[in-house]
């Protein structure tokens, strides 16, 4: 029988925790330098943290886990089985399940929030880089377990705390050597268009479909539309927005014609443009305003942003925005936040394809020390702990094995040097180290070892 990791989840070899650690290293340093400060939330919530929070779709998603015990008494079972048979899938899910894995960071750091609001300091910014779960449909770029690494910015109305995550964002895919486009809307102005073609209560409907515009095309958003209740004149009047084009500014004058009658979506390009002309003023550019991001999330309710990489077929690789009351449905009214996500798993997949890994992380270990038996073996051990006081990672070959293995697992491990102390070189003070990248060798004496190595 073969066991395989479950679908959509993945083993990790050395190799690729190098690689993934240096993404999350490369995150947490930006995060860092912005003054956040880091949480962690368990992997199970209460599925009454989690359902509702994420819109119908989302709560179709959410990982449920089956409580123990003795539910299945007939008097139970029978009330279960006629859920089910009434097709009432979350209502009967409900009744052999309390809990769930976390769909996201978010809400469970909203709970943190609350929970926790007499012992952290407003406004708060925190980081967290943990897993999260989704009963999605495995394909490239999209798993069932991956980890997200968020940064919110909770407590503050200011629309700076938007500007400083987007230079955040531009940070970090600067320092990954990782060419992108920031895209940037406004869900008043989502709400503003709705209610402009005469449906606010389907906003919903709306930015899901839009959200789609790119992955389904213009009549595959139509026709979603259609068969979500709109008319042929409703779907004619949204028509010139989903097809706006130009710069930012001549999208923002397009739609402020369009929405000039309403007063939350003139507050929404106010917001946008002043997003827009700060991070201008900082100088950070590939920003664009996409009127067709929606990102699907209910809890959203200002500025949206989601990250593309420009040379790479592959979604969303960080996305965010504004919350205004996100803890309020916890019990913790009036309290704004603004957070964003990078998606670790996708920009791995992203930089692997592009081959931007620096060689450097490839290496674990600098150096190697060769086993040539108990006595030289002490001796290597008294220098590798030399050395590793110094700041460099060592080993010591466990077995007095023939050279050519030794070598061998040096080149398999590419660790670029190896320490040669025999008899020899034990009488004389002296080590020979090995350049395993040129194969030069040189002689120095063992009390110069740490000098030459820095």
């Amino acid at each position: 029988m073969e066991y395989k990791a479950v679908k959509g989840t993945r083993d990790f070899l050395p190799l690729q925790m190098q690689k993934r650690n240096y993404i999350f290293n490369t995150i947490t340093s930006v995060y860092k330098s912005h003054g956040f400060l880091q949480i962690e939330t368990p992997a199970m919530e209460n599925l009454s943290t989690l359902m509702g929070k994420y819109g119908d779709e989302g709560d179709k998603l959410l990982f449920k886990i089956l409580d123990s015990g003795i539910f299945l008494r007939q008097e139970k079972f029978s009330a279960f089985e006629d859920e089910i048979t009434n097709n009432h899938i979350n209502k009967a899910a409900s009744m052999i399940c309390e809990k769930g894995l976390r769909y996201d960071l978010t809400v469970p750091f909203a709970r943190f929030v609350v929970n926790h609001q007499n012992d952290i300091v407003f406004p708060f910014k925190r980081y967290q880089i943990q897993p999260v779960w989704r009963a999605d449909k495995p394909q490239k770029g999209r798993y069932r377990e991956f980890y997200q690494c968020d940064a919110d910015i909770i407590g503050s109305d200011s629309l700076m705390n938007e500007t400083e995550l987007i230079e955040i964002i531009a940070e970090v895919f600067s320092k990954l050597k990782l060419n992108v486009t920031i895209k940037l809307n406004n869900r008043k102005i989502l709400a503003a268009i709705a209610s402009v073609i005469g449906h606010e209560d389907k906003i919903t409907e709306i930015t899901v479909a839009i959200d789609k515009l790119d992955k389904i095309g213009l009549e595959g958003v139509e026709q979603e539309l259609l068969n979500n209740g709109f008319t042929a004149q409703d779907v004619e009047k949204l028509r010139p927005i989903l097809l706006i084009n130009g710069t930012n500014e001549e999208k923002i004058k397009t739609l402020s014609d369009f929405i000039a009658s309403n007063e939350q979506g003139k507050k929404g390009i106010e917001e946008l443009e002043f997003v827009l002309n700060k991070c201008k003023a900082i100088n950070i550019g590939n920003i664009e305003f996409d009127i067709t991001l929606a990102r699907g999330l209910n809890y959203y309710t200002g500025a949206i942003v989601e990250v593309k990489a420009n040379d790479v077929a592959m979604g969303s690789i960080t996305g965010g925005g504004r919350y205004d009351n996100l803890t309020g449905i916890f019990g913790l009214k009036d309290v704004s936040g603004v957070g964003i996500s990078f998606g670790a798993d996708r920009i791995y997949d992203c930089l692997e394809e592009l081959q931007l890994f620096p060689d450097e992380i490839m290496t674990a270990t600098d150096v190697l020390f060769i086993n040539f038996g108990e006595k030289e073996n002490e001796k290597c051990l008294l220098l590798a702990k030399q050395l590793r006081t110094a700041g460099l990672s060592c080993e010591v070959y466990p077995d007095s094995a023939k050279m050519q293995k030794q070598m061998k697992y040096a080149n398999n491990r590419n660790i670029p040097f190896v320490c040669l102390l025999g008899e020899n070189e034990i009488s004389n003070g002296t080590i020979v180290i090995k350049n395993m990248l040129t194969g030069n060798q040189q002689t120095v004496n063992q009390t110069e070892l740490t000098e030459y190595f820095k």
